[in-house]
């Protein structure tokens, strides 16, 4: 598969959300690259969360603690937009080369474009829920991106060739590098701001009055 037409792109959705084991089947037999799927699948579905938030921010700002709401500006709202975006390519990226460097470990065979059928396609629920930050108090039911973990156990043996006996560990052993990944990039640009603003100058001061 080199890219999805937007009634493609539905309609794998659907079955991959509906009729996972019936869907990896047909995914585990398609040709496909690592650049069509990061195209045709991944960059248009990991924008869902960071457009929804964008949106959400900017009508009724983020929520903290004590009921406090933090209202961004414009310029503010659309920069953290696009790092979510970017981290969030990044980070699909980056998960079908664990899922590819782990799958001898389990029994598995290293396969670069299966392990980004993998990557790409388990996110699917994960980068739907993303559609419930355009309202704060249904933040809550972006628990439901939790099923992405159940396409992941579904689709890392099939696709990997790796034993069926093997594949809570492959999964639990590929979400734990991926969460320690994920964190790192989340955490990471937090500073730049403050590294990346200019510094202001303190005039020296005066001796001698």
């Amino acid at each position: 598969m080199t890219g999805e037409t937007s009634s493609n792109l539905i309609e794998r959705i659907k079955n991959i959300l509906l009729k996972p084991k019936e869907e990896w089947e047909r995914i585990d037999a398609e040709p496909a690259t690592v650049g069509g799927l990061m195209t045709g699948w991944v960059v248009p579905l990991a924008a869902i969360g960071p457009v929804a938030g964008l949106i959400g921010g900017l009508v009724f700002g983020y929520g903290g603690m004590f009921g406090i709401t933090i209202r961004p500006s414009v310029t503010m709202a659309v920069t953290g937009a696009v790092i979510s975006y970017l981290l969030a390519l990044l980070c699909a990226w980056l998960f079908s080369k664990i899922i590819d460097a782990l799958a001898p470990s389990f029994g598995g065979q290293k396969n670069p474009v299966q392990a980004m059928k993998v990557a790409a396609y388990s996110g699917t629920a994960a980068y739907l829920a993303g559609v419930f930050q355009i309202i704060p108090a249904l933040g809550i039911l972006g628990l439901l991106g939790l099923y992405s973990l159940y396409l992941l156990y579904l689709g890392l043996p099939r696709l990997m060739k790796a034993p069926a006996d093997k594949a809570m560990g492959y999964t639990i052993v590929t979400v734990v590098v991926a969460i320690g990944f994920s964190f790192f990039f989340t955490v990471l640009p937090v500073p730049l701001p403050t590294l990346l603003a200019p510094r202001r100058s303190t005039p020296a001061p005066i001796h001698g009055t």
